[in-house]
């Protein structure tokens, strides 16, 4: 094998054909990483010299092989796209007579060589068009025509339309201004018109090939981006109606149709519109045949190009009144689509394309003006009350040895199917009201009700499915049919999963309207109760449980001992996975929240002894995976409890419980906290370096706090001292972000507050070390110390007039902090110095640490800004906002000191753009909107992209 043509790029380097052969050779067959690196380096450094301009033709050479033919004219389209202005006007001529050359000699392949070509050449006419080779196209027009006999017409036509397909893709591709944009597309434009009837010869000419034909149809696509004339392309569009007769063209002309069909401008165009209605309505015999063959690729197809054309132009051909048959044929076209034979999707995959086609109907209807859409309305009505009757049979699950047998991802694909379905069944309803509700319940009645109907549990379960899906997101508190609908469903026989799953999904929808008809309860929560210790049916029955607690907790304490027993024991049994079972306590959380206080300690120890004896035989075990996995487990429980457990929240409408709660008393919740908390530390003692089961521990005191706000001040200083030692021992997040929430709720309490003090102190020193010895591997600890002192400054920035707490301390972490690539550490340190700008005034060491380092805080954001993308320019540019805002004179003096250094933040920035910076942010101190539009302009500056 030859050496590489040279060991590193040079100046000196010899560009020559046979240097650039070897080089190529030393690309694709070297086995070294390193030495193809190096050839390809050279080779990028050859295609870039002037010698290129010669060598790409000896590339091109007839006894070369295809890849350094390809290299050949991919050199030469480089040359031409990006150092044009390298070749002298004067042989502008000879290289389009050389180029045009080599694309006829290459007309019958190598394809990837004849491509690079055609884009070179295209590339060459974007440069010429508008002044020296204004005739490109016809002068192309009549070079590539003629030819002897069939077969050379076929090739030089292949020639040409490949030249015309890239045409416009080149123009799309190619970084040029926008007035130059516009001129290029306006002249090609203008050409169109002649281009047209040549394509309709070559597509007509019964002896053209297949690709030929399949190219022409590209060439349609690809100079519809051109926003070229609907109307003069009404031809070529009906010959690609007449192309979906033959197999090997279907798919180009599906993709044509529904290319030409989506063009959004193309609204402008009525007529050619009203002309392609009757060409798509046309396909429906053809869509007929294929369901019966159960040729799904062509039904598939020739639903696209229906759906496309209702949905892409649903409001002009709303508008054409005087034509609404027509319209009206091609939405039941599309309603059949809708209901294609067949479930989704092992025996069909098109009725999913024809969802969004309702919504916009729908939509579009309803923006009319009021006598058309009155006139639409007594059409389209009924028919919607079709599609739910379609979208609800599609909707139905298969027999139970079919659905066995189907694998996984169709599985998951129909779930995503009903999904999709249910969210166009809500939408209808916004059009159908309270009648689809009371049509859905008729038919429920009689499939329960009359003896001489035979159903089956798909239909029954797919109706439950369509109250459910409506019933989910839409107020139906004023519906007459839902007592109804609850006093027929326990004459259903779940004999199905899905079905009795279903069933469960409905009442839990309708736990809202239960709330507000409590007499319906018992007989809802007699079947739910039943079905809790089925753990093949957990997440609907958990999930119904919770909501029904939730919504109806002032309604629930007849019925508090009977839930208690039946979670209990499901409890204690581990019948259901764990976020069930966080579930089912979230529950017992809004359950208790409705008892008198008397009564939920007693309930509360009960419920949670098994647990918490548990608890102590964790505490006493050596650490295990096993052991590990049951203590965050317990410690799930405790906090998805005390997430809902608000005994101050839920005593509503019930005058005892809240006279009872108006004295002083200790919370339930903080006596079981007492008890469990050095079973905690115990366990945390063990586990410290375990971040799954600090999380869980501190997860249990963040839920508690939330919940019990100021009850729970029994357990601060407690609480500090375990967050201390936690920290002391091995810094984690969660242990900040517990900080934090105690300073939320108690920066007010001087009584509760100098322990916190003291944590802070003790956390922030410790944070310190961390980013003193590299805190590049804690972007997680750095990310929540950002948030704990934003906290702080904006609820007790005094604590920062102590000795003990220096600010100083938490502005270099900050300065760290930006240079962490992780996103929301950044943000975080973002929100921070744009709050403790703010307290330059009132707290005298924010001011002193401006004035010594406030330089290097302008640095550290210019220098983020400069390699910025949009997502935290928003951010960085609050903080300059704050500056102006609060440090003014502060930020002119030091703010051109930053962008005094030379080729700081960027080498691109000259010492004008500089200045006219630091002026517009120093002049806007009132909108924080012009100074994000001043910063992402800089940005950009700094990036070369403005």
């Amino acid at each position: 094998m030859s050496s590489a043509p040279v060991q590193q790029p040079s100046e000196s380097a010899e560009f020559s054909a046979e240097a650039v052969e070897r080089a190529l050779q030393q690309l694709y067959y070297d086995p070294d990483m390193a030495q193809k690196n190096v050839a390809q380096e050279w080779l990028t450094q050859a295609q870039a010299s002037p010698q290129a301009w010669h060598f790409c033709w000896a590339l091109l050479s007839p006894d070369k092989v295809p890849e350094i033919q390809f290299f050949g004219a991919s050199t030469l389209h480089t040359k031409i796209s990006r150092h044009w202005t390298d070749l002298p006007a004067e042989q502008h001529e000879s290289l389009r007579s050389q180029l045009i050359a080599q694309v006829g000699h290459f007309s019958c392949g190598p394809k990837m060589v004849l491509t690079r070509l055609c884009v070179a050449l295209a590339s060459l006419i974007l440069h010429t068009l508008l002044d020296s080779w204004t005739t490109a196209v016809p002068d192309l027009l009549r070079a590539f025509q003629g030819g002897e006999g069939s077969a050379e017409v076929d090739i030089r036509y292949q020639a040409l339309l490949e030249v015309l397909v890239v045409l416009p893709e080149e123009l799309q591709t190619r970084k040029l201004s926008a007035e130059r944009r516009a001129q290029l597309q306006s002249a090609l434009t203008r050409e169109w018109s002649s281009l047209c009837p040549l394509l309709r010869q070559i597509l007509r000419r019964e002896e053209a090939a297949g690709p030929v034909k399949e190219r022409v149809l590209r060439c349609l696509v690809s100079w519809l981006a051109l926003d070229v004339d609907l109307g003069e392309s009404e031809g070529l569009l009906q010959d690609s109606f007449t192309l979906l007769r033959e197999p090997e063209l279907f798919d180009t002309a599906v993709e044509t149709i529904v290319s030409t069909i989506s063009q959004h401008d193309s609204q402008r165009f009525a007529d050619s519109l009203l002309k392609m209605l009757p060409q798509v309505l046309a396909l429906q015999e053809q869509l007929t045949k294929a369901v019966q063959d159960r040729d799904m690729e062509t039904s598939h197809g020739i639903c696209r190009i229906a759906v496309a054309l209702g949905e892409t132009h649903c409001r002009a051909l709303l508008e054409q009144v005087d034509h609404w048959q027509g319209f009206q044929a091609l939405v039941n076209m599309i309603l059949s689509c809708t209901g294609m034979p067949g479930h989704y999707p092992v025996d069909e995959t098109s009725s999913s394309l024809t969802l969004t086609f309702w919504y916009t109907l729908q939509d579009d209807i309803m923006s009319l003006d009021t006598e058309k859409q009155t006139l639409y309305l007594q059409v389209y009505r009924p028919l919607y009350f079709q599609l739910v009757e379609v979208l609800l049979h599609k909707a139905r699950f298969p027999s139970d040895p079919d659905f066995a047998l189907w694998s996984a991802d169709d599985k998951e694909q129909f779930r995503i199917y009903r999904v999709d379905i249910s969210d166009t069944l809500m939408y209808v309803y916004e059009l159908l009201g309270p009648e689809l509700l009371r049509n859905l319940y008729d038919k429920l009645g009689v499939m329960l009700t009359d003896k001489t109907h035979s159903s089956s549990w798909q239909d029954i379960e797919a109706l439950l499915f369509g109250f459910q899906s409506i019933a989910e997101t839409v107020d139906i508190s004023y519906s007459d049919v839902i007592p109804g609908l609850l006093g027929l469903i326990p004459l259903i026989t779940a004999d199905s999963i899905h079905l009795a799953e279903t069933i469960m999904l409905t009442i839990g929808s309708l736990a809202e309207w239960l709330a507000d008809h409590p007499l319906m309860l018992p007989g809802v929560l007699r079947l739910v109760l039943q079905t809790l210790s089925n753990a093949d049916l957990s997440v609907a029955t958990v999930s119904t449980l919770k909501r029904i607690c939730r919504e109806c907790h002032h309604s629930l304490r007849p019925h508090a001992n009977d839930i208690l027993t039946a979670l209990q024991e499901v409890l204690v049994k581990q019948i259901h996975k764990s976020t069930q079972s966080m579930w089912l306590m979230q529950a017992l959380g809004y359950l208790l929240s409705s008892l008198p206080d008397e009564e939920v300690l007693g309930k509360l120890l009960s419920l949670l002894s098994p647990h918490i004896q548990q608890l102590e035989r964790l505490a006493n075990e050596m650490p295990s995976p096993a052991s590990k996995l049951s203590t965050v487990h317990i410690l799930g429980l405790l906090s998805s409890l005390f997430s809902t457990l608000d005994l101050n929240a839920q005593g509503e409408g019930q005058e005892d419980v809240r006279a009872a709660r108006s004295q002083p008393r200790t919370n339930p919740v903080v006596v079981v906290l007492q008890q469990v908390f050095p079973l905690i530390q115990n366990l945390l003692s063990k586990w410290v370096k375990e971040a799954e089961v600090v999380k869980a521990a501190c997860a249990v005191f963040e839920k508690s706090l939330k919940t019990l706000i100021r009850d729970f001040a029994p357990l601060v200083s407690q609480l500090c001292e375990l967050i201390g030692q936690l920290f002391s021992a091995y810094p984690q997040a969660c242990a900040l972000d517990l900080t934090g929430q105690l300073v939320h709720v108690f920066a007010c309490e001087k009584e509760h507050f100098p322990p916190i003090t003291a944590l802070l102190e003790l956390v922030t020193s410790i944070t310190m070390s961390i980013f003193q010895h590299g805190a590049r591997d804690h972007p997680d600890v750095a990310d929540s110390f950002m948030q704990l002192h934003t906290q702080v400054l904006k609820r007790k920035a005094d604590v920062y007039l102590s000795e003990g707490l220096d600010v100083k301390v938490v502005f270099y972490c900050g300065i760290l902090s930006f240079k962490f690539p992780e996103t929301p550490t950044v943000k975080a340190t973002c929100s921070l110095f744009t709050e403790l700008i703010s307290h330059c005034e009132d707290v005298p060491a924010v001011r002193e640490v401006l004035q010594e380092d406030g330089l290097l805080l302008l640095q550290t954001l210019l220098e983020a800004v400069s390699g910025q993308s949009c997502s935290l320019l928003e951010l960085l540019s609050e903080v300059f906002f704050s500056m102006s805002r609060h440090c003014p004179s502060l930020l002119s003096l030091q703010l051109r000191d930053a962008l005094q250094p030379p080729g700081f933040p960027s080498a691109l920035l000259t010492p004008e753009q500089k200045e006219h910076f630091c002026q517009q942010i120093l002049r806007e101190q009132v909108s924080k909107w012009k100074v994000r539009d001043v910063v992402k302009d800089f940005s950009l500056l700094c990036r070369g992209l403005q």
